[in-house]
């Protein structure tokens, strides 16, 4: 090897392969030019860098899910030879002579490293290892596979593909919201992409001490096999990734956080029951289901006003023939009854709506690149507005403004944001900020960019959303879980997606109680199905009501809004009495962990702890703790375990080691470490407490020692 300096860049090259490549260094990172790329490491955050790779030496200044870079301190980069590498904190970047990348934690080990599989190439220093170090360190292979692969495509950009070795007892968590039964994700293939019910939030926490961000929005896939783990973006002319280390998950979940942003405060009163169906259709049936709670002593958070209160999509405004007087209503629903409407808006207009040609003549709506732009059919001819656009994003927000919140709304229900195209050909949508191959997970991002920026107190942002990305939660992305079945075996996937969610980084999460399609309020299974669902919803972030029940009824009219039709009532009364009975014994225990629910929505905000946590969140030095799933932690006080199965009346629970738990309803007390059986009626979630919390729940336990006297 030779090493120069021309013109203050140093210059080396590898006598025996030729190769000639420029390394520059900074206090904070070091890059690397060669044939056509150049290769940036850099400190990003603590105990973190960011790795960006540009073809054609292309550089640009996209941040994607990344906050600006902050100076930091304690940052060592150094040249050895052939080899540079970068220090920051507990994390050591290592670039070597073949091109790869290896991250190294304090501990000296290897935590993730670059995959190639190239001839190796000799060493020629004199030095005793001379010709044999690659051999030893690891092998020769004519396989001719690269860590980074740029391959050329037709439409002028490029398939990249970014390999990774795999430890094959690796355990990964975290990638967002799939409708999988899987906690670890290991061995599984993930689309990255968003879909309804499918959220995208490409980064996870590894059993090995590390998270990684995959800081592409692109459409494309992650395998993560027991011999190679790959990211495949399908167009594109970059590689974008973040890596940190931790000695627990909390510790690198707070990392992660630090670099794409916190939740806001979500405020207190929403911490009660979100009513919601498919759909109310005037102000009237609003009224008369927040008078029925009322009666019944029940405090409302909101109420949703679904879809198609509008005349027609695009317009962004009341259908004064089904919602009058629309400033007088929002008020007395806030200051009689204490109860905020939630508004559904999606991203669509209609061709016959009023505007539509606005939104034409300005280049608002999503491109196409083949056959006829209808990118969604429902109650007309319908196209998604292109919500990358800022320009589209200010005009639509105007009427937001204008037409919501000028008489009084506060929160908005972003639905089908992913969008939710009639077909998912990615390939065929184009953008403001590139076609859909190349950006498209950004969409749903600056959906939520828009209405945070749009409203004035910041700190109170609460934004339902149907899709979401890396960073979404600084825009209070509330995600929930999209228009999932009505089954048990639906039931049963949502509890470790939300756990998921929360280790991508998205504190705030919920679903539709007893699922979105179908359930009907006289069937014995639904019921058994609601019930299970709303006691687990109970010690969940958001307690939320919605579903399309069944039979629907008749429509109002035949135009507009009024043309379409509405599910049976969704209500809490809506099934039966003893139905009735068990959910607002679930309420009362709603109301009483509002005072925890504060505190944990104060650690999300400051740190961007979840609010559900996985056992082993809590518990990292249990080695159990990491294999067990469908069990979860509601901050780090309450361990919840949910029936999950049709007439079940008990099941295995894990206690985490090193702790007494206390059964909250039978007041028993267990040693941690161990399996237990536990029953549980249908009245009955199994419930516990860490020994030493118990004054974090001192309310709970009161509710639930009055429903045990009462016979409950």
């Amino acid at each position: 090897m030779i090493t120069s300096v021309i013109g203050g860049k140093l210059i080396n090259t590898n006598l025996e392969s030729g190769m000639i490549y420029v390394i520059q260094t900074t206090s904070a990172s070091f890059s690397r030019v060669f044939d056509d790329e150049l290769l940036v490491v850099e400190a990003w955050g603590k105990n973190a860098v960011r790795v960006r790779s540009f073809v054609d030496q292309k550089r640009n200044k996209r941040s994607n899910a990344l906050l600006p870079r902050l100076e930091q301190e304690n940052v060592t980069v150094i040249q050895n030879g052939d080899e540079v590498e970068l220090i920051n904190g507990s994390l050591r970047a290592v670039l070597d002579h073949r091109d790869r990348l290896t991250f190294y934690n304090a501990a000296g080990e290897v935590i993730l490293k670059e995959y190639i599989r190239l001839r190796a190439v000799k060493h020629d220093d004199g030095s005793e290892d001379a010709g044999t170090i690659e051999v030893t360190k690891d092998f020769n292979s004519t396989l001719k596979l690269k860590a980074r692969e740029y391959r050329a495509n037709l439409t002028g950009s490029f398939k990249v593909t970014t390999r990774f070795e795999s430890e094959p007892a690796e355990k990964i968590f975290g990638m967002g919201q799939y409708q999988h039964s899987f906690l670890n994700l290991k061995n599984t293939v993930l689309e990255l992409a968003q879909r309804n019910s499918q959220a995208s939030i490409p980064f996870y926490i590894s059993s090995m001490g590390y998270g990684f961000l995959w800081n592409n929005p692109g459409i494309g896939e992650v395998t993560f096999a027991k011999n190679l783990t790959k990211w495949v973006m399908q167009e594109t002319d970059y590689i974008d990734y973040w890596v940190t280390v931790g000695d627990t998950p909390k510790e690198i979940l707070h990392n992660y956080s630090d670099v794409t942003g916190k939740v806001p405060l979500m405020p207190d009163n929403l911490l009660g029951l979100w009513q919601s169906k498919l759909r109310y259709r005037t102000f009237t049936e609003v009224m008369e289901v927040v008078e029925n709670y009322t009666k019944r002593g029940i405090q409302l958070s909101t109420i949703a006003i679904d879809y198609f209160h509008w005349p027609k999509q695009g317009e962004y405004r009341f259908d004064e023939e089904y919602w009058p007087k629309p400033t007088e209503n929002i008020k007395v629903l806030r200051e009689k009854y204490g109860v905020e409407p939630l508004i559904s808006i999606w991203p669509t207009v209609q061709s016959d709506a009023k505007n539509y040609q606005d939104y034409l003549e300005n280049g608002f709506l999503v491109k196409v690149n083949r056959g006829v732009r209808l990118t969604m059919q429902i109650q007309g001819n319908t196209v998604f507005v292109d919500m990358t656009d800022p320009k589209a994003r200010e005009y639509v927000w105007d009427l937001i403004e204008k037409n919501y919140v000028a008489k009084g709304i506060k929160y908005f229900w972003l639905d089908v944001a992913e969008p939710g195209y009639a077909v998912y050909d990615f390939d065929n949508y184009r953008y403001h900020k590139g076609s859909d191959l190349s950006c498209g997970n950004l969409y749903p991002l600056d959906y939520l960019k828009m209405v945070f920026d749009g409203l004035k107190d910041k700190e109170q942002v609460v934004t339902l959303v149907r899709g979401s990305w890396a960073g979404a939660q600084r825009y209070g992305a509330l995600l929930w879980s999209g228009d999932i079945d009505s089954s048990f075996r639906a039931f049963k996937n949502q509890v470790n997606t939300g756990l998921n969610v929360g280790l991508a980084g998205l504190p705030w999460w919920t679903t539709d109680i007893g699922g979105f399609h179908g359930g009907h309020p006289d069937d014995p299974k639904f019921r058994e199905l609601l019930i299970r669902w709303f006691e687990y919803a109970t010690f969940s972030p958001i307690l939320r009501m919605h579903g399309d029940r069944l039979p629907h009824s008749k429509p109002l009219s035949d135009h507009g809004g009024g043309s379409m039709v509405t599910g049976s009532g969704n209500e809490i009364w809506s099934y039966g009495a003893e139905v009735e009975h068990i959910l607002l014994k679930y309420l009362k225990i709603r109301e009483a962990l509002k005072p925890y629910l504060k505190k944990l929505m104060l650690q999300a905000h400051e740190y961007g702890d979840p609010v559900m946590r996985t056992l082993f969140y809590e518990f990292p030095t249990d080695k159990k703790a990491w294999e067990v799933d469908n069990t979860y932690l509601l901050g780090d006080s309450l361990l919840i375990a949910p029936i999950m199965e049709y007439q079940a009346n008990k099941r295995q629970v894990y206690l985490p080691a090193d702790e007494t738990w206390i059964d909250l309803w039978t007041k028993k007390s267990y040693l941690g470490g161990q399996e237990i059986t536990v029953e549980a009626n249908l009245e009955q979630i199994p419930l516990f407490v860490r020994a030493g919390h118990k004054e974090v729940v001192e309310q709970l336990f009161d509710v639930i020692k009055g429903e045990n006297e009462n016979g409950s």
